[in-house]
């Protein structure tokens, strides 16, 4: 785990250095992501996102399009389905028939297909906290109430995708699933404990 934490912050020092280049945008770039392992419900929060975007904007999607059987970057269509773009990107086309979708591991080249072959002008990034190519110009960090950061660990001891510093380069913070008896002084806890 020690190891495995350098690396990736080490990767990210240079990435904040300007060492390793990241890509900027013409359009808005909201990424929407996590450090832990795992669902911390960032499905929901891009469906929310989609929700309250469209009525003023022309989002589309970009994601890694897990567990898909497909290769390189593939634009989802009114025929695509889990096989073709990932788990994820099909329940929300579903939902959103209409949203222009790019399932893609290399981000720049995904973005670039949305802005060349769509009308899109934002771009909602799935899964992206890790994928310093990119850089958003907005990052929201989804963290899973039952796995909070401070009791957690980088891979293989734990589940943290990086060290949980990373917390950092998010400008939103979302904790989620939480319990209905969930208070301010819970919420006032959480502040505190991640330093926010």
């Amino acid at each position: 785990s020690w190891i495995y934490a350098g690396i990736t912050s080490l990767r990210n020092l240079l990435y904040d250095k300007g060492w390793i280049r990241s890509f900027a945008f013409d359009v808005p770039v909201i990424c929407v992501g996590n450090i832990t392992v795992g669902g911390t419900g960032k499905t929901p929060c891009i469906e929310y996102l989609i929700n309250l975007l469209s009525g003023f904007c022309s989002p589309g999607l970009i994601s890694r399009g897990y567990r898909r059987k497909t290769k390189g970057l593939v634009m989802a269509n009114s025929n695509s389905d889990a096989l073709d773009i990932g788990d994820e990107p099909f329940q929300i086309k579903q939902r959103f028939p209409l949203l222009p979708i790019v399932v893609s591991g290399d981000r720049v080249a995904g973005i670039n297909s949305l802005l060349e072959n769509t009308s899109v002008n934002m771009v909602l990034m799935d899964d992206g906290f890790q994928h310093r190519a990119v850089r958003a110009g907005l990052y929201v960090m989804m963290i899973d109430y039952n796995r909070p950061l401070w009791d957690d660990y980088p891979f293989p001891a734990g589940f943290l995708r990086e060290s949980a510093s990373g917390r950092h380069r998010a400008h939103i913070v979302i904790v989620n699933k939480c319990p209905k008896s969930f208070s301010e002084l819970d919420r006032q806890l959480f502040i505190k404990r991640l330093k926010l």
